[in-house]
């Protein structure tokens, strides 16, 4: 092992500080001093809530996580690194209760509380803890998973609330403080700045979150972020994580669309959402050349349900949706929530795409449900250019189907231009090229007439859902 002399150790020491006030620029005139946290802890720490909630297991159940949805491909790496605060727990003797811990806030004098749907849901008793260290039963008014927001009452008169701030006017490098809890230490208070805003998750499709390096941990969950002025400007939900710790990366609710959720909560205990039934998917580069974009924008109507507004008004596969009431639709990702907070019932114009020529389409906003399909095989053929061999479906695979759809199934794929389009065995391939496919043999016939060296829109319908990819068949070399 190398050692350095200590002398040279010494001599280092002094150099280096040296060499950089000699390179060191001037401090500016006019720079700001870091910001003090003292009085903003003192003033808002005793609206801050530890929250202690238990249930009682069934048999042989385990505790209760609200975990990421399944997403697509195998090593997709938000499903191994995005993880809620409280991890699953081994299982509990029938005849214990599993506790969890969380934090909120109380946001109203007469006890309304405000925390995240995970810390609250399905538990069968809620005690809350105060900053004087009373303890206090809580009633859930009402829990929005799909927003990840719940609202509590307890009891009491003059308690300390907290000031609701404006999250729509977060700034990027704005600084911004957590109170919480983690691993129970209450009234932990750590700060950090802004790192991005309307940040989209998989796990939060009607949530524009706050991306922040405040540094929060499990029991932090539902605390609140506070901008400089004081004012809660979101609610802390979700950390990036490969361990469950912190690892530079949480997420916070806007407290805007979180109040949002509070009034219909507190009013009928529920969340009422606009629905358009349409099924959509980004638009990559290749994608919007396949649509005659300029450039990649708006929202791509992969799928649209059946009995649904979307296809009341109309609307076909390949729609490309670029305003929404006016407003530019910039991502897919901003279409859900802009029909969300839609009133249910109203009627919306929208600017769309289709075959390369604008229209404008109006559909009457329904209130959101659950809609699901299921898809559970013949002739096969293969096509050479695309590297692909596809079978007529079975009756059973086209009763899954819509209506008007047909297709093939994708029984064998080799690389190629299908396949570097992103096309796997097992997918329904209902179009190609704008024109429905209805037998493997056709298909191939299709495939044949295919540009070279031009991206091409192909639908194909994969684990219950539609999506579209462009396919590109290489030039031929004269």
């Amino acid at each position: 092992m190398n050692v350095v002399p200590r002398r040279l150790l010494h001599a280092c020491v002094l150099l280096v500080p040296l060499c950089w006030s000699a390179v060191a620029p001037a401090k500016p005139a006019d720079s700001q001093p870091l910001p003090d946290f003292r009085k903003l802890v003192k003033q808002n720490e005793p609206a801050v809530v530890n929250i202690s909630s238990t249930q009682a297991p069934a048999p042989n159940r385990r505790a209760r996580t609200p975990g990421l949805p399944e997403l697509p491909g195998k090593e997709n790496p938000y499903q191994e690194f995005f993880k809620r605060f409280f991890q699953e727990r081994p299982e509990l003797p029938g005849d214990r209760q599993a506790n969890s811990l969380g934090s909120g806030f109380i946001i109203s004098a007469d006890g309304y509380i405000l925390t995240n749907a995970h810390v609250a849901q399905d538990a069968d008793k809620i005690i809350i803890r105060l900053s004087d260290q009373r303890e206090r039963p809580a009633k859930v008014i009402g829990v929005d998973e799909l927003t990840d927001v719940a609202v509590l009452k307890i009891e009491g008169d003059n308690l300390p609330a907290v000031r609701i701030g404006d999250s729509d006017a977060l700034e990027v490098g704005e600084w911004v403080l957590a109170i919480g809890s983690p691993f129970g230490l209450e009234h932990t208070a750590t700060q950090g700045i802004v790192s991005a805003v309307g940040r989209n998750l998989p796990s939060g499709t009607y949530v524009p979150f706050i991306q922040s390096d405040v540094a929060v941990n499990p029991g932090s969950s539902g605390g609140p972020l506070f901008n400089l002025r004081g004012e809660v400007v979101g609610i802390n939900s979700q950390i990036y994580s490969s361990t469950g710790g912190y690892m530079g990366l949480s997420f916070a609710i806007p407290i805007k669309l979180a109040m949002q959720v509070v009034e219909q909560l507190k009013a009928t205990g529920e969340v009422t959402r606009g629905w358009l039934g349409v099924l959509l998917q980004p638009v990559n580069n290749d994608l919007a050349e396949a649509f005659k974009l300029d450039r990649p924008r708006g929202a791509l109507v992969a799928q649209i349900l059946p009995d649904s507004p979307a296809a009341s008004a109309g609307f076909k596969q390949g729609d490309v949706i670029l305003r929404y009431g006016g407003e530019p639709v910039e991502d897919s990702s901003q279409l859900p929530r802009m029909i969300g907070v839609t009133p249910v019932g109203k009627t919306v114009a929208m600017s769309i795409l289709r075959n390369g020529e604008p229209l404008e389409i109006k559909a009457t906003i329904a209130r959101l449900e659950a809609a699901e399909e299921n898809l559970t095989t013949m002739d096969e053929h293969s096509d050479l250019r695309l590297n692909v061999t596809v079978a007529d479906l079975s009756n059973e695979q086209r009763r899954g189907l819509g209506p008007d759809d047909q297709g093939v199934l994708v029984t064998g794929i080799e690389e190629g231009p299908a396949e570097n389009a992103g096309l796997y065995a097992e997918d329904i391939i209902l179009q190609i090229n704008h024109v429905p496919v209805k037998s493997a043999s056709q298909f191939v016939e299709l495939a044949r007439e295919l540009p070279a060296g031009k991206a091409v829109p192909i639908l194909v319908r994969r684990d219950n859902e539609s999506l579209y990819l462009a396919v590109r068949l290489p030039e031929v070399k004269e």
